[in-house]
């Protein structure tokens, strides 16, 4: 009976119903008094992770994924045309690029339109949505830069809103550099600790102003979203193909008719997020990764959202963007919580912390960085050369360096082949500006020639795998009179004293500097280790094996101007002069003595003899003597096979125990002594070998450490760690840097905005480092830095940790769906990656580390570029420039103060950023209103026009300041004042930095002539 009557019913309906079209109502805006859902379209496109970024762009390699972001624009482009009440966000300019540059003037046009009337809105806007925890600052202001260049060009648009929805923890650069500097009005993202997203549910503060900068404070905070779940629709919300959400079904000749049933989920849906949720307004993600591949599919149901639930009206639901959402949240006149610091680090799971990718891939992170400081270098020898319209320049290193700040690329969480294809591209971009760089040294050296060809003739040569003393122009044997020329380039502000380190293959050599004085020079015998490491990654890399064997590193003292060269030759010595002093030798082996002492400067570091440990750091100039020590070990990674399957992985840190690595050789410890330098070799076992420097005029260790590959054989993964330990009191606190640029306290076990429930003591107490940590007490600071991105914690008082390698067996569920096994194959023969890098140690009375940290940080981050030529006889001099400095000869940067970019762009202006290095109370010398002086900064430049701007240049300054949004924050009275750098005087030209302001200026100038005819 019951079936008969559900039967008529149906049969009614269909006889009675009328199905026809409907006119879909998408009109609305918001409406006050009533909940607002802002549905806001978006596809998150990864720059490259699981496929290659052209794989994603194309659709290729799709039994990975099915995946084409051509396809996402094609049919979201259509979609919108065919609705002007519908909108969509776009975010990563290197896909946008590659789709733009194949479209039609016809429907270029149309797209301008579209982005015109704020129907497509770019935000965002960089050329990828980067990584914020393995990424220096520099990075990420130059991809962001590239991406708002490229809107600004074409759309003359500036983003207003950051949109960084799936980086895995979030860095207080981001909020006030990134962000505010920009001149964004807000920030949204999803991925916040587990334990904090619901602390924040409760009380209503997923919403915030977010203040990064303690020495900028409100000067430069932003309005931050936290999404209430991910950057996905509600559940049911879903409308991709073959995604199992419910469609609206709103024909009534159809079974299945749904339209109340859809609009009370919504409602529901909606009124729950707006219990989590301050004012009237929430947003609802509308797509998550690569969707939209078929626009229709999501428009569609949108257009039906919209309609019936405003029929409805119980809640008012509407197209909107993140901008729209801001000035509404900001016209609610709402008093938001503040925030400060940042948001590391990041767990989605009681064992689940994702710290283990602040070391992962620690080669690729080396190589990224490496490119990095010679991008910012050959930019300034471009511009010295006078950018060109044809020939090499630095435009494809500039594109492989900013997606590589993907939060998927330098992150180190894609797949194997992905970063292959990432460091290739970076290996081209290289090759590129490497011919600019010699072409442009050649220029300026040779401008001494009475008749200058317009091409140089001098052919300089570079040896970008120094690194594994592999330098073919220094290891030519020196015959018939001929001489290594070494011209040596310093990109930062100031002049440099430094060591040079370059492989030679005979000892009886001279050095003879830039005014043709013989200089002190010393020979360090090549060991075992680095002839293995040399042999094998030259024969992967190169695909030959090297052609001879150095013998030596030659060392030597170079003194640098700023932005400028010196010059230095190298010759055999004659039979009867003066050569290179070798070093002499020493074992511990049948050494009587109970203690080594190695350093003949300020700094000495004594040695036990017995098992080759160092004891303790003493510097005669600060009188600090202290205890210290330097080990290894590892964590053996979690398999997840317990009542957990949480594996370490590539994201994941999820140790299973720590282990020591005591030395197995039979000499503890060999140390070789010479005039400038003194080394500690240290042979811990056939995987990790160790070399500590001692330089004459520097009070730092230098540690270059060579680690791989790590053995697998007992099938354990595996996690290697350096401890830095003092007995130093430091109350369980440590400071770490952010993006390279602030530093922030640190408290074990602690988080400043909830009680930490601590499920993993070790893992939860790891931080991202870029330039460095360090620790300290009442007395003294202990501070290491770092050649690259690593991770790091002081799970002790009084040490320092820093995870430099892993190895690993098991995926840690997050989707990579591979295993971090990084192998480096020769032929037919692979093995595990082996890893060299560089750390730098230091102890200081308290107060007195931040001169070093931040003078040395920039120098490890930029270091001396070296170019090598030949020359016949002693010509060399005579026919070039010895020496150059880019600044008026009389002038150079303030200690506290860094130049960050100086780039001659395509329109003939100058883009000039200046940093100053310090934060406010950071050091009492220092910490102060830097000034620089445009005219003796470029001194042979008519300066003609000065307009500063905001950090990505693509709006002025003034205007940027003009337009931002003031945002009410709980307990704003009680900042101090923040006083930034005043405007630049037209005539004399001299720009103020505060502590940690950048300033970024465009400026017009015509060159003034300075080559001898």
């Amino acid at each position: 009976m019951a079936i008969s009557m559900l039967f008529a019913v149906l049969l009614a309906a269909v006889s009675f119903g009328e199905s026809s079209y409907i006119d879909y109502n998408t009109t609305g805006g918001i409406l006050p008094g009533k909940i607002n859902v802002h549905l806001v379209p978006h596809s998150h496109d990864d720059v490259g992770w699981l496929k290659t970024v052209d794989q994603y762009y194309v659709g290729a390699n799709n039994s990975i994924r099915g995946a084409c972001v051509q396809n996402v624009l094609d049919s979201v482009i259509s979609a919108l045309l065919d609705d002007e009440n519908r909108k969509f966000i776009y975010v990563e300019m290197a896909f946008f690029q590659r789709w733009w540059r194949q479209q039609s003037r016809k429907l270029q046009n149309r797209v301008k339109e579209l982005v015109n009337s704020g129907q497509l809105e770019f935000i965002n806007g960089g050329m990828c949505m980067h990584d914020e925890a393995s990424a220096h600052y520099i990075d990420l202001i130059d991809q962001t830069t590239l991406g708002h260049r490229y809107i600004k060009d074409e759309f003359g648009q500036t983003p207003r809103v950051g949109w960084q929805i799936d980086p895995f923890g979030h860095s207080a650069v981001q909020a006030y550099l990134l962000g505010a500097e920009l001149g964004f009005d807000s920030l949204f993202f999803a991925r916040i600790d587990y334990q904090d997203r619901a602390k924040r549910k409760d009380e209503k503060t997923l919403e915030v102003v977010w203040q990064g900068s303690k020495s900028l404070l409100s000067t430069s905070q932003i309005f931050t979203g936290i999404f209430p779940r991910h950057y996905d629709p509600p559940d049911g919300f879903v409308f991709e193909i073959n995604d199992i959400s419910p469609p609206i079904q709103d024909d009534v000749l159809l079974f299945d008719y749904n339209v109340e049933e859809r609009v009370n989920d919504f409602v529901a849906a909606a009124i729950s997020q707006a219990n989590v949720t301050r004012t009237n307004h929430i947003m609802w993600t509308m797509g998550t990764d690569f969707r939209y591949q078929y626009a229709n599919s999501w428009f569609r149901q949108m257009d039906k959202l919209i309609h019936y639930v405003n029929k409805d009206g119980r809640v008012n639901a509407l197209y909107s963007t993140p901008s729209i959402y801001t000035d509404a949240k900001n016209a609610a006149n709402e008093i938001w919580p503040l925030k400060k610091d940042d948001f590391f680090p990041y767990a989605d799971h009681p064992n689940a912390y994702w710290t283990g990718y602040f070391t992962s891939r620690p080669a690729f992170k080396g190589y990224v960085r490496m490119m990095s400081s010679y991008y910012l270098a050959a930019r300034q020898l471009e511009f010295f050369q006078g950018r060109k319209g044809s020939g090499p320049n630095t435009d494809a290193l500039a594109d492989a360096l900013a997606i590589a700040q993907h939060h998927d690329a330098v992150s180190g969480t894609q797949r194997q082949h992905v970063a292959a294809d990432y460091a290739l591209r970076l290996s081209i971009g290289y090759l590129e500006a490497e011919q600019l760089v010699s072409s442009s040294l050649a220029l300026l050296a040779e401008s001494r020639l009475s008749t200058r060809p317009a091409n140089p003739v001098t052919k300089f040569q570079q040896c970008p795998l120094l690194n594994i003393s592999y330098c073919p122009p220094s290891e030519a044997a020196l015959s018939d009179g001929k001489s290594l020329v070494v011209v040596i380039y310093n990109p930062l502000g100031w002049k440099r004293e430094e060591v040079i380190r370059i492989p030679v293959s005979t000892e009886r050599l001279t050095v003879h500097d830039s005014s043709g004085k013989e200089i002190e020079s010393q020979l360090v015998p090549l060991v075992n280790a680095s002839f293995n490491i040399r042999n094998f990654y030259v024969k992967a890399y190169l695909g030959k094996s090297p052609s001879g064997t150095p013998k030596y590193w030659l060392a030597f003292l170079a003194s640098v101007p700023p932005l400028g060269f010196s010059t230095y030759i190298i010759s055999s010595a004659k039979q009867t002069g003066a050569s290179s002093t070798i070093s002499k030798v020493w074992a511990s082996e049948g050494n009587t003595n109970s203690t080594i002492e190695v350093g003949h400067g300020s700094l000495k570091l004594l040695y036990s003899a017995d098992d080759g440990k160092l004891t303790h750091y003493l510097n005669s100039r600060n009188l600090v003597t202290a205890f210290a020590e330097q080990s290894y070990s590892y964590y053996s990674g979690n398999d997840g096979t317990d009542k957990d399957p949480q594996a370490s992985g590539a994201y994941v840190f999820r140790p299973n125990g720590t282990f020591p690595i005591k030395s197995e050789g039979q000499v503890p410890l060999t140390v070789m002594r010479g005039p400038i330098l003194d080394e500690v070799y240290q042979e811990l076992n056939p995987w990790i070998y160790q070399v500590m420097r001692i330089y004459k005029e520097k009070e730092h260790a230098e540690v270059e450490f060579t680690i791989g590959p790590i053995p697998l054989d007992d099938g354990i993964g595996k996690e290697i760690t350096t401890q830095i330990k003092t007995t130093l009191k430091t109350n369980k606190t440590f400071y770490t840097d952010s993006n390279g640029r602030d530093f922030i306290k640190r408290i074990r076990d602690y988080r400043a905005d909830w009680d930490l429930q601590a499920n993993q003591p070790v893992a939860g107490n790891y931080y991202p480092i870029n330039l460095g940590m360090y620790v300290q007490d009442d007395n003294m600071e202990l501070s290491v830095l770092v050649d690259r991105s690593v991770g790091g914690s002081s799970l002790v008082d009084g040490q320092i940790e820093l995870m430099l390698h892993r190895r690993l067996l098991h995926d840690d569920i997050r989707g990579v769906g591979e295993v971090l096994n990084e192998e480096v194959c020769v032929g037919d023969r692979c093995e595990g990656l082996t890893i060299r890098g560089k750390l730098y140690i230091r102890i200081d009375p308290v107060g007195e580390g931040a001169k070093w940290r931040r003078t040395f940080g920039q120098e490890i981050y930029s270091p001396l570029l070296l170019a090598f030529a030949e020359q016949d006889g002693n010509n060399w001099m005579d026919s070039h420039l010895p020496s150059f400095s880019g600044l008026d000869s009389s002038y150079a940067l303030p200690n506290n103060t860094a130049l960050i970019t100086l780039e001659e762009l395509e329109n003939g202006k100058l883009l000039l950023r200046l940093a100053h290095l310090y934060e406010t109370g950071e050091d009492k010398d220092y910490s102060v209103m830097a000034t620089v002086e445009l005219k003796k900064l470029l001194p042979n430049m008519k300066i003609t026009k000065v307009t500063e701007t905001s950090l990505s240049a693509n709006q002025e300054r003034r205007k940027m300041e003009k337009n931002r949004l003031i945002w009410k924050v709980e307990g704003s009275s009680e900042e101090p004042k923040v006083v930034r750098g005043g405007p630049v005087d037209p005539a004399k030209l001299v720009v103020e930095l505060a502590p940690m302001e950048i300033r970024t200026f465009l400026i017009d100038f015509d060159r003034i002539p300075v080559y001898s005819s």
